[in-house]
């Protein structure tokens, strides 16, 4: 898919919506397919997944209570459509490992070594090359301020980006 056909609905207030309503044009996200097994699946998780929009700060992640995303309405607002897309793959990554039963939030791992975000990643990765992204502007988009320098190093080298850390 190429990004052209992703929308984002940046004018909506707090609440909860379907996916669709909030994020457009993921059904041909080939990584995605590839990830969850089918495009029928994937159809179904595009069509049933809700996204609460919430004034807390933050980006985005699944609810492990209900396979919602959440969504916080200042990233959504501001953030790079880019940064978005790709973060709406990754999460919904683990709505398809919420709805297989997998822990998202396994405390026994570093957020970098979890197998749950190193497969999500990795679909994101996937579609980051294919709409052009280089492995230096990946590594930026992969670095978040709650992990090190040294664990942003160790994801660079598990998900193969030759890229010198920023």
């Amino acid at each position: 898919m190429l990004m052209q056909s992703f929308r984002v609905n940046r004018d909506l207030p707090e609440g909860r919506y379907r996916l669709r309503e909030v994020f457009s044009g993921l059904e041909e996200v080939e990584a995605l397919s590839v990830y969850i097994g089918s495009r029928t699946r994937l159809r179904r998780i595009l069509e049933q997944t809700e996204v609460t929009i919430t004034q807390d700060s933050g980006y985005m992640y699944v609810n492990d209570g209900d396979g919602s995303l959440v969504v916080s309405l200042g990233y959504l607002q501001t953030a790079d459509a880019h940064y978005l897309y790709l973060d709406v793959i990754h999460e919904l990554a683990h709505v398809k490992q919420y709805l297989d039963g997998r822990e998202l939030f396994d405390e026994n791992y570093s957020y970098v070594d979890r197998p749950t975000e190193i497969e999500a990643y990795q679909c994101t990765v996937k579609e980051a090359r294919k709409i052009g992204m280089a492995d230096d502007a990946i590594a930026e988009y992969l670095y978040v301020e709650w992990i090190t320098r040294t664990e942003h190093t160790r994801l660079l080298k598990t998900l193969g980006i030759l890229a010198t850390p920023p």
